[in-house]
């Protein structure tokens, strides 16, 4: 008996927060008492709110309280630690501050494995218990443990906000109706739910039609890359079977010829791959947009979803630039400028040669410009505006 009687004085004094044996013992004015290092953690992390509450009856305290450790609990965990005996193992059941308690218990109290959006309250397993019992509890929603029950409450009528306000867009009370709300078009919180539900489902369609498009743009400018260095390499082996023939007289032309072409390769594919990497970033972005709708789309909590809505969007009507690709002999000019060049003599290669560098600089893959998104993609297209002096002024008549 004895022995119990050392276990159950153990459990008394393990700090709720660690779980674990009190070290250098705090007691709030509450009586709460926990490890010195624990509520320090604890209180530095609302300092923001400069409100330091005990973190299991919630008591407030301003300003923060000074911490000193009681020397004579601080005395009595000690003798309990030379009795050889260890604090009793830590309950998980019980919430820290990191959980969502359970409103309904006294005391230490558990975690709350369920709210009721109906009774505004979060219960543990044993309050939840009249909810699936009891036949008008049987009704109500419940959802997964939530903090934020209390944005559900409105501010000016501590009722359940249950109804949505549409012409001020905003969830509000029964009473909010017949009050600063009254003749305004008013539905349920579900209703409204419902035809914001069926937005987000054409926005998904948007988007989903988006990501095909640009997953086919994408494929489009493989194509155009692989045309791009097929030619080159084309046009390459060709010129230097020509040039073989005319090693003696145009050698050093063949070698910059040869970084023409790759200098203008490297920019095309620069280019193309650029373009490239913008759309498979945009259709990243529409991705996470679309695993942000489908989350916000499972929200179970009305209001929840109401408040976490995305603002309407001119999505659908933004200009969808495409890639298009025109037909184009790429390096294919450069062969038969120098197919020419073979055919005369060295007198004419100073002549030819211009020719043949413009040949390469015209190689030009036609792809769209991006949206602009940014301040800078913007001034791009900014001009000067000089108004006329003379009818700038001039009045209407």
């Amino acid at each position: 008996m004895e022995q119990k009687g050392f276990q159950l004085n153990t459990e008394s004094f393990s700090c709720s927060i660690c779980l674990d044996l009190l070290k250098d013992p705090f007691t709030v004015l509450c009586g709460h008492s926990y490890c010195i290092k624990c509520i320090t953690n604890f209180w530095d992390k609302e300092d923001e709110k400069n409100i330091y509450s005990c973190p299991q009856c919630r008591r407030s305290f301003t300003p923060r309280p000074v911490v000193e450790k009681n020397i004579l609990l601080a005395a009595l965990v000690e003798r309990l630690k030379t009795t050889g005996l260890q604090a009793a193992p830590a309950d998980h059941s019980y919430a820290g501050p990191e959980h969502v308690a359970c409103d309904a218990c006294t005391g230490r109290k558990l975690k709350a494995i369920k709210s009721c959006l109906m009774c505004l309250v979060s219960y543990c397993e044993k309050h939840l218990q009249p909810h699936s019992e009891i036949a008008q509890f049987k009704k109500h929603q419940l959802v997964e443990p939530s903090k934020k029950l209390h944005e559900n409450v409105c501010s000016r009528h501590d009722e359940g906000m249950k109804m949505f306000c549409r012409s001020d867009q905003q969830s509000i009370c029964h009473v909010c109706t017949v009050d600063e709300h009254k003749g305004h078009d008013i539905v349920s919180a579900a209703a409204e739910r419902s035809e914001k539900q069926k937005k987000l489902e054409v926005r998904r369609e948007i988007i989903h039609q988006r990501i095909q498009e640009r997953e086919e743009d994408v494929k489009l400018l493989q194509q155009e890359l692989e045309a791009i260095n097929v030619s080159a390499d084309k046009s390459l082996e060709d010129s230097e079977k020509i040039f073989t023939e005319l090693i003696r007289v145009i050698q050093e032309r063949s070698s910059e010829v040869k970084q023409l072409v790759r200098s203008q390769q490297e920019t095309e594919v620069s280019r193309v791959k650029e373009l490239q990497e913008k759309l498979e970033q945009e259709m990243r972005e529409l991705k996470k947009e679309d695993a942000e709708l489908i989350q916000l789309s499972h929200t179970q909590d009305h209001n929840q979803f109401l408040h976490n809505y995305p603002s309407e969007s001119a999505l659908s009507q933004a200009p969808r630039s495409r890639v298009s690709v025109r037909p184009l002999r790429y390096f294919e000019n450069v062969t038969a400028a120098v197919l020419e060049l073979r055919d005369k003599l060295q007198d004419i290669v100073r002549d030819t040669w211009t020719n043949i560098s413009l040949m390469v600089t015209e190689v030009e893959v036609s792809l769209p410009n991006p949206e602009p998104k940014t301040r800078s993609d913007f001034l791009k297209y900014s001009r000067d505006i000089t108004l006329d002096p003379i009818i700038a002024h001039v009045q209407p008549g």
